[in-house]
C-alpha cells in the first residue's frame, strides 16, 4: 500500500484507542476513509492517522489492503443488521426496518462505504465473491423476517425485491438527506407487506 499525503491534519490528533479497541477502531477508521475519498484514498497510512495510531498497528491486524476491505466490509454489514431493525425477529410488519431512516442518518459513512465497494467491483471483478458472500447476509435476514410476517413466507424473488426497495431508499437517504421521505416510502413497503400478509403471504403471482 502507498501513503496518502493528504490526509487533514485535524484529524491526526485523534484519541488513541483503549487496549482492546483497537481492531474495531482500526475498522470503523477505514470505512471514514473510503466514505471521504474513495477506495483509491484507503492506505496504511489513512486509516493509522484516521485512527491516531501507527502503520504498524494496521499492519499487525490486517496484514494486507484486501483483508482490511474485506473485514471492514463485514463490519458494516454487521452494524448495519444491528441499527436498521432489517431482522427485529418479531414478525410484526410495523417492525420491520423501523430504523432504516435513523441508521443512515446517524452513521451515513458505513453506507457509503458499501457503495463505494460495490461500484468498486465493476472495476475488479476480484471484489465480487466477497461481496456476495456478505451481501447473502442481507438476503437472508430479509428472507427469514418475510418469513415470520407471512404465512407462506417468501422466496428468493420477493426477497430480492423487498430488498432492492430497501436499498434504494439508503441510497437516495444517503445523497438526498430526506429521512422523512424514507419513512413515508418504507411505511407503503410495509402496508404492501401487510395486503399479502392477509392474502396468506402468496408471493408466487397468484396475489
Amino acid at each position: 500500500m502507498t501513503d496518502s499525503a493528504d490526509v487533514p491534519k485535524s484529524r491526526r490528533a485523534r484519541k488513541r484507542p483503549h487496549y482492546g479497541e483497537g481492531r474495531e477502531a482500526l475498522l470503523n477508521a477505514a470505512v471514514r476513509v473510503v466514505a471521504r475519498g474513495g477506495l483509491r484514498k484507503l492506505t496504511y497510512r489513512a486509516v493509522a492517522e484516521e485512527a491516531g495510531v501507527t502503520h504498524g498497528l494496521v499492519v499487525h491486524h490486517f496484514g494486507s489492503r484486501d483483508a482490511l476491505i474485506e473485514e471492514a466490509l463485514a463490519h458494516t454489514i454487521r452494524t448495519s443488521l444491528n441499527t436498521s431493525d432489517l431482522e427485529p425477529g418479531t414478525g410484526r410488519v410495523a417492525d420491520f426496518s423501523s430504523g432504516l431512516s435513523r441508521m443512515v442518518t446517524a452513521d451515513p459513512g458505513t453506507q457509503a462505504f458499501q457503495y463505494e465497494l460495490l461500484l468498486e467491483s465493476r472495476r475488479r471483478p476480484e471484489l465480487l465473491p466477497q461481496l456476495r458472500a456478505l451481501y447473502d447476509e442481507y438476503f437472508d435476514a430479509t428472507q427469514r423476517e418475510l418469513g415470520r410476517m407471512l404465512p407462506s413466507g417468501a422466496d428468493k424473488a420477493l426477497t430480492r425485491l423487498v430488498f432492492a426497495a430497501l436499498d434504494g431508499l439508503v441510497l437516495h437517504q444517503l445523497v438526498f438527506d430526506e429521512p422523512e421521505v424514507t419513512d413515508a416510502a418504507l411505511e407503503q413497503l410495509r402496508n404492501l407487506l401487510r395486503l399479502l400478509e392477509a392474502d396468506g403471504g402468496k408471493a408466487d403471482g397468484q396475489t
